[in-house]
């Protein structure tokens, strides 16, 4: 059964609700659904919670949610490329939750494997810890931290098959595939679209995961920081 939809904005525009949390696959620019979080910034629902390792760029990105005021909840684990997120924050018009990146890719991982929370020693003794229970553990000093499900996953893959395999290109495939498996509803932005089936041991989240899948409808991608160098002759 194929789970193509026609476009980023039918998928979205499916499920979208005011109040919902979305998370999303990428770092920084890397391995971001650009198409879906469009599609997501142009349903206009608001009062979202956003679980992401960051909020893009300004103007980019998780930053188009952000200019259009749709959000009024942040889990991220690193906030500097982005100054009308901080500005946001600083204003009081943000509420932003700091997860130590470890934390959010476990938080993640164990929601989508069923695991409601887990101890660990990230954060303990520091004002992550503050509110929650903790435990020693062999000597060490360990914190409870709950599992992410999120009500919609938005993620970003390379390559898919029209039964949902998707395949990630590189480092472009960061948080993508955690994301993947924590929602609620997964809707999967891909580059290519395979006529048969991706191989087995080429599939990296399996299509159990994945409700919808849409080709990516935005080509031009976004670089965070260029940096370059002369060129060394062979």
């Amino acid at each position: 059964m194929s789970k193509l939809v026609d476009s980023a904005a039918k998928a979205v525009a499916a499920v979208a609700r005011d109040g919902m949390t979305v998370a999303v696959g990428g770092f920084g620019l890397s391995g971001i659904p650009t198409s879906l979080i469009t599609a997501l910034r142009d349903t206009g629902v608001k009062n979202l919670t956003i679980v992401s390792n960051n909020m893009g760029a300004d103007g980019k990105g998780l930053g188009l949610l952000l200019e259009n005021r749709q959000v009024s909840k942040v889990l991220a684990s690193y906030v500097g490329e982005n100054r009308l997120f901080a500005r946001q924050y600083l204003d009081g018009e943000l509420d932003v939750e700091f997860v130590p990146q470890g934390t959010l890719a476990e938080r993640l991982r164990a929601g989508g494997a069923g695991i409601p929370a887990f101890y660990t020693p990230t954060g303990a003794g520091t004002p992550v810890a503050d509110g929650k229970p903790q435990e020693h553990f062999d000597g060490t000093r360990t914190v409870l931290e709950r599992a992410i499900v999120a009500d919609l996953a938005l993620v970003r893959a390379h390559r898919a098959d029209l039964g949902g395999n998707l395949r990630y290109r590189l480092t472009a495939r960061n948080f993508n595939p955690l994301v993947a498996t924590a929602g609620r509803t997964t809707i999967a932005e891909t580059s290519f679209v395979e006529d048969g089936h991706l191989d087995p041991d080429d599939v990296h989240t399996p299509g159990i995961y994945v409700h919808h899948l849409v080709r990516s409808e935005i080509r031009e991608k976004d670089i965070e920081q260029r940096t370059v160098r002369p060129r060394v002759d062979a």
